[in-house]
């Protein structure tokens, strides 16, 4: 699907020759995480998923949630995602800046996707003035500047700094990286009132050196969810950065 400023949005889904889009540790640790960190904030009501690739997280939605949509700019992941969900879930392939919502939602979950946007506060202020229903709350998850592993990287002449777009990144699309205060500064720009703010999962290895561990009995449940809990102390320290938001005033 290509519209906008021409980007290809299936071709930035594929994996590259020294990157994949995502990895085993995003599915199986990061999202069980991120869910983990919704959970006490999730309001009854309805769902929306902006973002929702081939539909690995939206997954682990369908037990807390009767209605949801989502929406996707590549046409290729929703036919995936589709095929998984049957006639669950409701879906717009369609880009954020274009898209056309019947409703407000409760609850909507923007996870490692606006650091993919070319105008993130456009976007981060539509969710605030049109989807966002008056008592909804808003997950944003983005993909932490400061993560150890990322500082090791920079350390090791992989990177420049913190907050580089390495270029397989630039591959997959992604437009910024944030951290917790550039993250907070565009939430606030859109008009979006910040009411908690965390990490998720204390990290200092790479997503391919941690699919490695994650085939051996090296890594067990008890250290993952130490990792977890340690990312709670530390948040600037973590895999991603995490605001849950409610509708600006």
């Amino acid at each position: 699907m290509t519209h906008l400023n021409q980007r290809n949005y299936n071709i930035e889904l594929k994996d590259t020759n020294d990157h994949k889009y995502a990895y085993n540790f995003d599915f199986d640790v990061m999202h069980h995480y991120m869910l983990k960190s919704f959970l006490p904030f999730f309001k009854e009501g309805n769902f929306l998923e902006l973002g929702s690739f081939k539909g690995d997280f939206t997954k682990r939605f369908i037990e807390h949630f009767n209605d949801i949509t989502c929406v996707e700019a590549s046409d290729e992941a929703i036919m995936e995602a589709k095929n998984l969900f049957s006639d669950k879930v409701k879906f717009y392939n369609s880009l954020f800046e274009e898209v056309v919502l019947p409703v407000r939602y409760d609850n909507i979950v923007l996870t490692h996707v606006l650091e993919h946007i070319s105008d993130p506060v456009k976007v981060l202020k539509r969710i605030n003035d049109e989807w966002l229903s008056e008592n909804g709350r808003f997950f944003l998850v983005c993909p932490n500047a400061n993560a150890p592993s990322r500082q090791i990287a920079v350390k090791m002449g992989l990177i420049s700094h913190n907050s580089a777009i390495a270029p397989a990144e630039k591959e997959h699309g992604h437009q910024i990286t944030y951290t917790l205060d550039t993250l907070e500064r565009d939430a606030k720009k859109a008009g979006l009132h910040v009411v908690h703010r965390s990490g998720i999962f204390f990290k200092a290895l790479a997503n391919f050196q941690w699919d490695k561990l994650l085939q051996t009995d090296i890594i067990t449940p008890e250290y993952l969810e130490g990792c977890y809990q340690l990312g709670q102390h530390y948040p600037d320290l973590c895999s991603s950065i995490f605001l849950m938001c409610e509708k600006g005033k």
